[in-house]
């Protein structure tokens, strides 16, 4: 709501801002004008909030379309206690909104209880869905005006999903009370309540019929709610487990749960407070006897209804669910929702306030203070148990009693509560502190932490004191091993919340480690900010590194129960480095004080010298680790970071140097951000504020209030803070932590108590200034790499791959810009304040290119809107990693398949998947193996010239057959997934796809398994590299291929395809084309695009350390090169699809070893298929189209330049499409006759290429000029020459009257001319006609002698 409440125009400030300043002027002369600001704020902030949510009537039905609108500006009205989210989507497409309202919705909080209402299952159910709208609303709008709504927000995470059925909805009819116009079933006429597991009957129905079930299932698995309720129509009753019996009776049945008492009164508490539900006499219609005593019923009781979800939550997903029908009438009129509304409200609230009661608590390691989850927490004598959440938390509804609680997870011994009295009311809390089996400590004795009833009622003044964090204990000197096996002891306690991972290697091979600290590691969530620490960059100066080891310690051994802690954790990703430069620290001594032994790397480097400088070239080779940090940076979307170092006790900021190269204050655009996160570092350290850190070793020395410029301290060209600020979104200061670089173990506390408060401060700041999403305005996709622009600060910053940024700004009042390529751009103001993070979402509109179209709007293809909508989800955060999880994966690695095997292998899935697959021969080998090629596709009989085509190539070098045994694997994938995942599913019926697994089969035979580096079998059998036997643009052509390279060549030459990727062997990167040592490459921009795109889907080789004991190159750049960087030769098959086939190919080389073990086949298998699959969704993008006359007739062989001098041609169908890097491209379009046609398209990188028309008119230019100027030209030029032929004729019939006998015809006396007659019919037809004539005048010997010659 942010962007709408700050957005003002200047033409209205123009005409009322003058105004409305003066009145208050004249009403006030004293009000300032930050006062005059706040009022039209709050004034423009009213207008916007009315414009954005409208009015409620409680008269009206929502559709989709409304109810999107609705809950989206409520969200963004309300974004301090509501966040919208989608668990996913119906059959058609249709989002599963679900409106989470609690007190900051985005942090995580411990022990906070979940519930959950869901409404309208049943589509055709409708009052369901108003009541739950109505029910947003009430919250929302009485949060902080009435202290029972405000009290339920802040204690309980409440999760409202109001349709589940959204498709049903759109279908069912408003009147219509018993359902016969349809809309109970979903879009596959599926019973959602009927299509969930059972535990009495096997229920067998498709998740991929019923995605709304599928994401709902995994939504209560993930989310962990303690209660909920499932409301529905058709009766006025509250029904409870079980639905359904073993006897499967229809009616009569009581069927109870272990906890029936509990479930009575759970439903007995809603129908308590409805005025016609709690009398038990619903009187509808269709069965007015049907009473319910006391307005509740048991479900197998009322009817026998298998696969409902009330007992699913039960049984799987550690919720009470209960179901309640709200109305007789099903659908009924809007008119009645009013009083529906007034019916079900209290119900409503007093239902959700019964999450609070029984027992809650946490389990605990006793040893580590970590939580521990999927602890069983058993009640004696109630057959069900509950499980501990990721914080070790768990609530566990129970009626008022004495309850024995028992808490067991495996690997600990069980502990016993007993005899815990559960009062009336709000819960009691019950904390678990659980003995790891094994150790050798004695067991523990300690008891349960179990609240008692004084500790509830106390006042303040003898409250229990206040939480006291847990301190480190480990205070001492960690040399490399120790540290390894520190960082691997708390990942290893600590998995719920750590990460540890290597960014790359030091010269001495020692790992650059990384803990990475957050509620979810492993993975960027939308909207989180990025914070990185870094230690020990001069490897003398090693307080740095202690403390940030002290850090890992604090922040896991405190989660969870230290409030700053835990809202850190769950609200930043956090890394931390605790040594960038391990070798260095090896070689420095304890006690140093002022040397520098140790302080540069092994090669002598030092890395704070080693980056590029704005001012300075910095001509030292680049190091490893400064390398690897590049790479880091470039990777992960920081927002703030602290590089810690010694010698001094300041906090410096950027600039470090300047052009002068002199000591001078060099102030960078973001002067008074690092200012402000600078002085947040050194308050809250008392030392390092006074400003006078080490006066014995420099008296002189004073920094105001504890920070400097860093120029302004020293020049220090090369830095690593500066290059962070200049070529990443990253703000970085340093901060040097003491005077002596190397201290005594002894003297580590006092360091830590020093800086441990500054150090959580500076954490704090990553969530000042500005955040948000920039997204489609048409779809609300995230628009990666817009720009973020601050006016009058000249440092924009670029969103992330959601389209989420985070921009630092110091508090005031900003002009801010975002823009896109392609977008119209938006323009906002916002004021930000002290010690918060103003939420400023953008929506940008796409830019429209030259008049609006004609008539009526033009109609996609329902089809081709949802393939597009597959590939912006496929392309979005995670997308792939969750198809990848969705997919059926049975796949089986036992051993390599020789080339029988692998011939076997094709024609079983032709003969198994006989509608989808295709096998042909494109040729043999020397030694007469077929070269097989497998099309994969819903029409592989057709051509289908529309479709983007993709060639996948493995085993040219037959030594590296991991690529074969991949594509073997991902065509049975694709082929098992075929009409199971709707997903893939809709990919293989959109693309041409065409494996070829095999290129070298005779090399394949001879080479042998577990030879990493050995060339036998890398050449066919003429000992050829077929890889240097494609012959290209500089290739000599005269040269005859091998039978290898001409079926392969043939087969290039013949698809036409639209992306190729071939697989080979010997390190872990992704190389572009060319392999041509000193070919240009026109189009790098794309091909390095392309090749980044594998490399950032799989696992370990966007990180560009390939780790192989043979590697010439180490530390890669997002693991991509360019072919000839890698391995320059002549002849390569990429070079030869680039020029001859007009197809871009990247070469994946997929391990180090060229022949690896079989087993390693499915780790790599595993590394490898998302990348896989990340090149279907690419195919479908960059820029396609078909090109045509004005008469709608294909144009082939049309000539489409792209930007780079790309070229690509159309085919027969006139169709033509190519890859292009996401951007904005201008395209020139010729074909012979016609005229030259150009357009301008925008490509994203996360949506399919929309197709394009290009419509050609026949060229009127001749010769260049305009035909119709060229006519009348020529027009006039006939003219003048008839004109002159006119006069000329005149002339000479005016001279041949002169002569009565003046032509006559030759050869009237041919006797007389024999010999001309002889020496003519020598000559051709043509010579003697042309004599039949001939002027009288001229005398025979004259005739004779021309006749001759």
């Amino acid at each position: 709501m942010a962007q709408q409440q700050l957005i003002f125009t200047f033409p209205l400030l123009f005409r009322f801002g003058f105004l409305f300043l003066a009145s208050l002027f004249l009403l006030n002369p004293s009000v300032c004008w930050c006062e005059a600001r706040l009022q039209r704020r709050t004034v423009v902030n009213e207008e916007a909030r009315l414009k954005e949510v409208p009015e409620e009537t409680y008269r009206k039905y929502y559709r989709y379309e409304e109810l999107t609108g609705l809950l989206k500006a409520l969200a963004q009205t309300h974004p301090h206690i509501a966040n919208l989210s989608s668990v996913g989507q119906s059959v058609q497409g249709r989002e599963l909104w679900v409106m989470q309202i609690t007190k900051d919705p985005t942090d995580e909080v411990p022990g906070k209880p979940k519930l959950k209402y869901v409404g309208n299952m049943h589509g055709d159910e409708t009052v369901s869905r108003q009541v739950l709208v109505y029910l947003i609303e009430y919250l929302l709008d009485r949060y902080g005006k009435d202290d029972r709504i405000t009290k339920l927000v802040d204690e309980t995470d409440i999760n409202i999903m109001p349709s589940m059925n959204p498709d049903g909805f759109e279908k069912s009819v408003e009147g219509d009370c018993e359902g016969e116009h349809g809309g109970r079933e979903n879009a596959r006429g599926k019973d959602l309540n009927r299509s969930f597991p059972d535990q009495f009957e096997t229920v067998i129905v498709s998740m991929e019929d019923v995605p709304e079930v599928a994401a709902v299932m995994k939504w209560i698995q993930d989310k962990r709610f303690v209660l909920s309720g499932n409301l529905h129509g058709g009766s006025v009753v509250a029904s409870y487990p079980f639905d359904d019996s073993l006897k499967h009776k229809v009616t009569g049945e009581y069927s109870p749960s272990s906890d029936d008492k509990l479930f009575q009164y759970l439903a007995r508490s809603y129908a308590e407070h409805h005025p016609l539900m709690k009398t038990g006499e619903p009187h509808c219609p269709d069965t007015p006897d049907e009473t319910f005593k006391d307005g509740i019923t048991n479900g197998a009781q009322w009817y026998d209804v298998s696969g409902g979800m009330q007992d699913y939550n039960y049984l799987k997903g550690n919720c009470m669910e209960i179901t309640l029908e709200l109305t007789c009438c099903k659908h009924p009129p809007a008119s009645e929702l009013p009083k529906e509304w007034d019916n079900n409200r209290e119900s409503l609230l007093a239902y959700m306030e019964k999450v609070h009661i029984g027992v809650k608590g946490f389990v605990k390691n006793s040893v580590t203070s970590g939580w521990i989850s999927d602890a069983e927490i058993t009640v004696s004598g109630i057959d069900h148990n509950v499980t501990t959440g990721q914080f070790g938390d768990y609530s566990r509804l129970l009626l008022p009693g004495s309850y024995n609680i028992t808490a067991s997870a495996p690997g600990y011994t069980p502990m016993t509560a007993p005899n815990v009295q559960v009062p009336e009311g709000k819960a009691i809390e019950v904390n678990f502190a659980l003995q790891p089996v094994g150790r050798d400590e004695p067991a523990s004795t300690a008891a349960p932490e179990v609240e008692t009833f004084a500790e509830k009622n106390v006042s303040a003044a003898t409250a229990k004191p206040e939480h006291v964090a847990i301190q480190p204990q480990d205070f001492r000197h960690h040399h490399y091993s120790d540290m390894e096996l520190f960082l691997r002891r708390y990942s290893t306690e600590y998995p719920g919340i750590t990460r540890l991972y290597s960014i790359g290697k030091s010269v001495e091979q020692r790992e650059l480690y990384v803990m990475e600290i957050t509620d979810n590691p492993g993975t960027h969530k939308p909207g989180k900010p990025e914070f990185k620490y870094i230690g020990n960059m001069h490897g003398n100066e090693v307080v740095g590194r202690e403390l940030l080891l002290n850090l890992i310690e604090f922040l896991c051994k405190n989660y969870g129960s230290d409030p700053e802690v835990t809202k850190l954790v769950n609200s930043t990703r956090i890394h931390i480095m605790p040594s960038m430069n391990p070798d260095g620290y090896e070689q420095s001594q304890e006690g140093d004080r002022e040397g520098t032994v140790g302080r540069n790397n092994s090669n002598n480097y030092d890395l704070n010298r080693n980056f590029p400088d704005q001012y300075v070239p910095i001509t030292d080779p680049r190091q490893p680790e400064t390398i690897a940090v590049m790479n880091w940076l470039r990777t992960y979307p920081f927002v703030l970071s602290a590089n810690l170092h010694g010698g001094s006790l300041v906090v410096n900021y950027p600039y470090d140097d300047d052009a002068a190269g002199v000591v001078a204050y060099s102030k960078s655009a973001d002067d008074a951000v690092f200012k402000m996160v600078s002085l947040a570092y050194s308050k809250e350290n008392a030392a390092m504020f006074q400003g006078h850190p080490c006066e014995e070793i420099y008296p002189n020395e004073y920094f105001e209030e504890g920070i400097t410029n860093g120029a302004r301290w020293y020049n220090v060209p090369g830095g690593m803070q500066d290059w962070n600020y200049l070529n990443t979104n990253c703000f970085e200061v340093t901060i040097e932590l003491g005077c002596v670089k190397y201290p005594l173990a002894k003297d580590l506390p006092r360091y830590w108590e020093q800086n441990r408060q500054s150090l959580l401060q500076f954490i704090h700041q990553t969530h000042r200034g500005i955040k948000g999403f920039v997204l489609d305005a048409k779809d609300g996709t995230g628009i990666s790499n817009a720009t973020i622009i601050v006016a009058e600060i000249d440092h924009p910053i670029t969103t992330d791959k959601a389209g989420d940024y985070w921009r630092l700004l110091a508090p005031g009042t900003y002009s801010i810009t975002a823009k896109a390529p392609g977008y119209v751009l938006v323009t906002v103001y916002v004021t930000v304040l002290d010690e918060e993070v103003v939420q400023l979402d953008f929506k940008l509109t796409r830019e429209e290119k030259g008049p609006p179209p004609e008539g009526p709007p033009a109609t996609q293809d329902p089809s081709a809107q949802e393939f597009q909508k597959l590939i912006k989800e496929l392309s979005s955060e995670r997308g792939l990693e969750r198809l990848v999880l969705s997919s059926a994966d049975d796949s089986n690695f036992s051993r390599y398949r020789p080339y029988k095997e692998l011939s076997e292998f094709l024609r079983g899935l032709t003969l198994n998947f006989p509608h989808i697959t295709k096998l042909r021969s494109l040729g043999q080998s020397v030694e007469f193996r077929t070269i097989w090629a497998l099309e994969i596709s819903n029409k592989p009989n057709e051509p289908e010239p529309a479709k983007p085509k993709i060639r996948f190539v493995g085993g040219i070098h037959g030594n590296a057959p991991v690529g074969t045994e991949l594509l073997l694997e991902f065509a049975a994938f694709l082929c098992i997934n075929y009409g199971k995942n709707s997903a893939i599913t809709k990919l293989i019926n959109e693309t041409k796809i065409v494996i070829v697994p095999l290129s070298n089969p005779d090399g394949r035979e001879k080479a042998q398994e577990k030879q990493c580096t050995s060339t036998v079998g890398l050449v066919n059998a003429h000992g050829k590299d077929l890889d240097a036997d494609f012959f290209g643009n500089t290739s000599q052509h005269f040269v005859e291929p091998q039978p290898e390279t001409k079926a392969v060549m043939d087969f290039i030459l013949e698809r036409g395809d639209t992306l190729s990727v071939a697989l080979d062997g010997g390190s872990v990167l992704v190389t572009y084309p060319y392999n041509k040592p000193v070919q240009p490459v026109e189009n790098e921009e794309t091909l390095k695009y392309l090749a980044t795109v594998y490399a950032n889907n799989h696992r370990t080789m966007h990180q560009g350390r390939p780790g192989c004991a043979n590697n010439q190159v180490e530390n890669i750049p997002g693991g991509v090169l360019r072919g000839a960087e890698w391995h320059s030769h002549m002849g390569s098959m990429k070079d030869f699809s680039m020029d001859f086939g007009r197809c871009p190919e990247i070469t994946v080389f997929t391990s180090c070893c060229l022949f690896p073990s079989a087993d390693h086949l499915s780790d790599l298998w595993a590394e490898n298929k998302q990348s896989l699959l990340s090149m279907l969704v690419e195919v479908h993008k960059g820029v396609r189209g078909v090109v045509m006359d004005k008469s709608g007739k294909p144009i082939p062989k049309a000539a489409i330049v792209l930007k780079g001098g790309l070229r690509v041609y159309t085919n027969e169908g006139g169709y033509f499409h190519s890859l292009v890097a996401p951007g904005s491209h201008n395209i020139e379009a010729m074909a012979e006759g016609y005229q030259q046609q150009h357009k301008e398209v925008f490509v994203s990188s996360y949506e399919a290429a929309r197709s394009i028309t290009i419509e050609f008119e026949t060229d009127n230019r001749i010769f260049g000029l305009p035909r119709e100027f060229v006519v009348a030209t020529a027009g006039a030029s006939m003219s003048a020459l008839v004109l002159t032929a006119c006069i000329i004729w005149c002339v000479c019939s005016a001279k041949s009257n002169q002569h009565k006998d003046g032509f006559h015809r030759l050869r009237q006396h041919r006797d007389d001319y024999e010999d001309e007659i002889r020496l003519t019919s020598m000559g051709s037809k043509k010579s003697l006609l042309s004599h039949e004539f001939q002027d009288e005048t001229e005398s025979e010997e004259e005739t004779l002698y021309t006749n001759k010659h």
